[in-house]
């Protein structure tokens, strides 16, 4: 004869439990009549044959068939009045689960166009008070068939939900910087909280509250990157990388292979992202003939750098502040085709914003 519960509780809850079956071996047998007594910030859910049925709140709970409609239905048709039915009962832990730990394991790949590289690696670390939102849900995606749930046994799935989301709504958010990245993570501690919790609702869970340190770059190198970009930002990375080793390097031909690289490869990738790639690439390339001029002068006579060259047939280097407003803006454009590498962009940046601030005073 089975050993009917008449009378069920869980009082000993651990601080990481989420999920505790009664009894611990499996299933149990109850009959209409048997008391559940459920504690404050608990919930009792009947499952049997691996369905997810009845929930019960707090308090001293006597089943009948007005409080576990679903199981009674399912099993009115074998049994009725106080006829033993078999269900496992699990005691779902409804407190929040302050100060979980978090981090950027794996870091969270941020594009910045026209600068540096035109990526960095974001990494932090933080806090968050979590807990159990929807006790038939988690139930039906971490409980079932298990004696026992525990913080440690989804933390990881939880750190992955919580980097997919935050990286997603800084993508979307379009922040082009770490400050812009800054920003939205400050909002995710105050209003913006409910645009982290609509993924973790889909599991019966909610963030309660949200803490991290800023965001800094991870450094790392070129080779590491391979590892968290696609293939083609990592060749795009690899070649500013190598016109700026070029650049760096004394004499002539180290000067004109950092200015120069990219002329046919950067204007294939300005041609597939502007419309107007043809007219651009004649600029640019009348752009890349007065910096090497220049830098072939600056190599021979030292001192301040001349003012770019005109090579033949093209138009005169630019004379009036809105030439140089326009000079700057295809430098910009260059540096972010990866036609130019960042030493040579700062050089000649700097000495054209001062020229122009010259005619503007």
């Amino acid at each position: 004869m089975p050993r009917i519960i008449d009378v069920v509780d869980h009082v000993n809850v651990m601080d990481d439990e989420l999920v505790y079956r009664e009894p611990q071996g499996g299933s149990g047998d109850f009959r209409m009549g048997s008391q559940v007594i459920v504690q404050e910030s608990q919930a009792a859910v009947f499952v049997r044959g691996g369905q997810v049925l009845d929930a019960l709140g707090p308090g001293t709970h006597t089943l009948s068939t007005a409080n576990l409609p679903l199981l009674s239905g399912l099993i009115g048709l074998a049994t009725g009045g106080r006829t033993p039915f078999t269900a496992d009962l699990y005691f779902v832990n409804l407190k929040d689960l302050p100060q979980v730990g978090w981090g950027t394991n794996p870091p969270i790949v941020l594009e910045t166009p026209g600068k540096g590289v035109g990526v960095v690696l974001l990494i932090t670390h933080g806090v968050i008070d979590i807990g159990i939102e929807d006790p038939v849900r988690f139930v039906k995606q971490y409980g079932v068939g298990k004696p026992i749930t525990r913080l440690g046994d989804i933390r990881d799935r939880i750190q992955s939900m919580l980097l997919s989301d935050i990286a997603t709504l800084i993508s979307s958010s379009g922040a082009a910087s770490i400050m812009d990245a800054n920003r939205l993570l400050s909002d995710l501690e105050g209003a913006a909280l409910a645009r982290l919790n609509e993924q973790f609702a889909q599991i019966g869970m909610r963030i309660k509250a949200f803490e991290a340190k800023p965001f800094t770059a991870k450094d790392v190198s070129t080779e590491e990157l391979r590892n968290y970009v696609d293939f083609e930002t990592y060749e795009r990375i690899r070649r500013l990388e190598v016109a700026d080793h070029a650049a760096s390097n004394e004499g002539m031909g180290g000067g004109l292979a950092g200015a120069g690289v990219g002329l046919g490869v950067g204007q294939q990738i300005g041609s597939a992202l502007n419309p107007d790639a043809a007219a651009l690439q004649q600029q640019q390339q009348m752009m890349m003939m007065q910096m090497m001029q220049q830098m072939m002068q600056n190599q021979g006579g030292g001192g301040q750098p001349a003012a770019p060259a005109t090579p033949a047939g093209e138009a005169a280097a630019p004379q009036t502040a809105e030439e140089i407003r326009a000079y700057l803006d295809q430098l910009d454009a260059k540096l972010m085709n990866g036609e130019v590498s960042e030493k040579i962009y700062e050089k000649l940046y700097e000495k054209w914003e001062t020229r122009l601030k010259e005619l503007e005073g």
